[in-house]
This record gives C-alpha cells, sequence and structure tokens, in this order.
C-alpha cells in the first residue's frame, strides 16, 4: 500500500502555457521525490501593451511519500 501527497505550485514562462508546465514538474522535481502526476488547476495570462507577457499555471503535484 502507498500514500500520496498533492502539494500545489505555480509556474510561469513568457513561452507558452506548456513551457509553464514543464517548467514547473522540472523544478517541483528537484525537491520532490516520486512525483507520479500532476493537474493543471488553473491558467493565466499577463497582457501588456495588448499582448501576452507571461503564461502561468497553478498545478497540483501528486507525489507519493516513502515509508
Amino acid at each position: 500500500m502507498s500514500v500520496a501527497k498533492v502539494t500545489e505550485i505555480t509556474a510561469t514562462s513568457d513561452k507558452s502555457f506548456d513551457d509553464a508546465v514543464r517548467m514547473g514538474v522540472e523544478r517541483a522535481s528537484k525537491t520532490l521525490k516520486n512525483i507520479t502526476s500532476a493537474w493543471v488547476k488553473d491558467q493565466q495570462i499577463k497582457i501588456a501593451g495588448g499582448k501576452i507577457t507571461h503564461y502561468r499555471v497553478h498545478l497540483k503535484v501528486t507525489f507519493v511519500l516513502e515509508d
């Protein structure tokens, strides 16, 4: 039997939502062990001068706790 924990993180990219997700998961992997999944809870964009400047995602990351 395993026990998992879910934590929320926010990641931002100036390229795309996909890049923000990738960067968020890569960064979480440096600190959290045994990541099994991530869920995109929310997406936002920042706009300046009528153009998109940043893509932001809020992720719920699931990881299995070690014994």
